[in-house]
């Protein structure tokens, strides 16, 4: 396997050919010499990308629809050799992948048919008003644009659905954008795989050359370059807080600064009220060391934190979770770095004041590479509220039991909480309604709170909120998964007293979605 970039949609070399992929299982390399990117190569995406813009912005909707379709197709006949290759390169299971691959292309096809439907540019016509006094009403009609050339860091934790062909990706070409990939360290060959079945939907579909480009790097200094270059619009990253505002500062340091959408993690608390531990210990604890240890707790929404109040039953919840999590064997992460830092960061958290190590697995395969080991620690409420160290993520099969003595601790310990991706609350109907206060204090710290089930799991769909408070993501107002996604890459743009025929169509008067015209002139007709 060779992977040479592809700018402009088209494959070039770039720089010597001195990249591997390693598998994190084995520590051996890889198939396949991959061209580090040069900044030449950098300016030549985002200059074709830009030529494109100018056709690709207006491009007819379903052209658009089909294009989406079309890479799902390629994505999909490719399918057993890709997620071979993923498995190879990620250390995740082929079974986990075959999921992964069919959200990937499932989104593709999400938003291949809201592009199609028509309404997410939000069409709004206000039509003139003459006669009104004291002063007549113009013409006035606005929809969302495209804003440009989008730049997407590819993930480490999903060389599939978060990455050359991912979520980002899918809806910045829903959009009317051009997108340029820059593709993960972790998954070289993942990358080059699915950017070859782009560009061949590229070609089958007539798209403009510049709409995809696709760039290797080892480093930071090409992921800077995209980052500063003047015809770069926005920046999509998914990772750890310090790379996410690094970019962040990136952008807002250029002479024109764009918006930068960046995940950073969340630790993602579990609260179990009362009742639940009272009436479900065991179910739960076994519940909850499964979706703890999932994926080797390589998730975005991995159970980091579970919140009680000290009780006799929540005894029984934690010998159970120790027995279910020594039972967990270790797994192969993600690579070198991500395997390291987690041992680290998880054998430092129980030197901590206060903190003890409670479970850990007791399976290990000495033959992998890389491995993980499951790991619960305690502490009580008021050595957690004193200890920011204790509130920070560690990536990787983690969790931290922090115990208050009521319910009055309990949102103390909340009070200290920094913004979540997820909330989750295992409670009985009765404790909601008197825990009302509580709730409200939760969903001021979060973008997605569950009732009685697990955070890992995300489904696509119109209604998914993936993204929360800082720091978990920069932006709250966004999602980063399910079809309002594409709303971070597009503008208002308002048209008055155009003639019918140089409107775009969704403006037109016969626009089927009209109804926000009627619905305005209900509003505005007294003023």
């Amino acid at each position: 396997m060779n992977g040479r970039n592809i700018v402009a949609s088209e494959f070039v070399a770039g720089n010597e050919a001195n990249l591997r992929a390693i598998n994190p299982a084995t520590g051996l390399l890889l198939d396949g010499d991959f061209v580090k990117a040069s900044e030449t190569a950098v300016n030549d995406a985002l200059m074709a990308a830009t030529i494109a813009f100018k056709n690709y912005r207006v491009l007819h909707k379903d052209k658009k629809a089909a294009f989406l379709n079309a890479i799902a197709d390629e994505i999909t006949n490719i399918g057993e050799v890709l997620v071979s290759r993923a498995s190879a390169e990620s250390g995740l299971p082929l079974a986990r992948l075959q999921g992964e691959l069919g959200r990937t292309t499932g989104q593709l096809r999400l938003f291949a048919n809201l592009v199609a439907e028509g309404s997410w540019v939000d069409a709004v016509i206000d039509t003139a008003m003459p006669e009104r006094q004291p002063l007549p009403r113009p013409d006035i009609r606005k929809m969302l644009v495209p804003i440009g050339p989008v730049v997407v860091f590819g993930a480490s934790n999903f060389p599939l659905a978060f990455s050359v062909a991912g979520g980002d990706t899918a809806s910045a070409l829903a959009s009317g954008c051009p997108v340029i990939v820059k593709a993960h360290p972790a998954h070289y060959g993942t990358s080059a795989l699915v950017g070859e079945a782009i560009v061949k939907a590229v070609e089958k579909t007539g798209m403009p050359k510049g709409v995809f480009s696709l760039l290797f790097d080892d480093g930071y200094s090409i992921g800077s370059a995209l980052v500063l270059h003047p015809q770069t619009k926005a920046v999509t990253f998914t990772g750890s807080y310090h790379g996410g505002m690094a970019l962040v500062k990136l952008a807002q340091e250029r002479k024109q600064p764009i918006p930068v959408f960046v995940e950073m993690g969340s630790i993602n608390p579990i609260v179990l009220l009362p009742n639940a531990i009272k009436n479900k210990a065991e179910e739960l604890a076994k519940k909850y060391a499964a979706s703890i240890t999932l994926g080797a707790g390589q998730f975005c929404t991995n159970p980091g934190l579970m919140l009680a109040i000290s009780s006799a039953e929540l005894e029984t919840f934690k010998q159970v979770l120790t027995d279910e999590i020594s039972k967990v064997p270790s797994a192969t992460m993600l690579t070198e770095g991500i395997a390291k830092n987690y041992a680290k960061l998880s054998t430092e958290i129980t030197a901590e004041d206060g903190v003890e190590l409670i479970a850990a697995s007791a399976v290990k395969n000495e033959s992998l590479q890389n491995q993980s080991e499951a790991r619960i620690a305690y502490v009580d409420a008021a050595k957690f509220i004193q200890n920011p160290k204790l509130h920070e993520e560690i990536f990787g099969p983690y969790s931290l039991l922090v115990v208050s003595k009521d319910i009055a601790e309990l949102k103390k310990v909340i009070a200290v909480l920094e913004g979540q991706l997820t909330v989750t609350i295992m409670a009985d109907s009765n404790e909601l309604q008197q825990y009302q206060s509580l709730v409200h204090q939760l969903t001021d710290k979060t973008g997605r709170i569950i009732l009685n089930g697990v955070p890992t799991g995300v489904e696509v769909c119109a209604a998914m909120q993936h993204g929360g408070p800082f720091p978990a993501t920069n932006d709250s107002r966004f999602t980063s998964v399910g079809s309002s996604a594409i709303y971070r890459f597009v503008r208002p743009l308002a048209y008055q007293d155009w003639e019918q025929e140089l409107l775009p169509d969704e403006l037109k008067d016969d626009n089927p979605f009209g109804i926000f015209r009627m619905v305005n002139q209900l509003l505005t007709k007294d003023i």
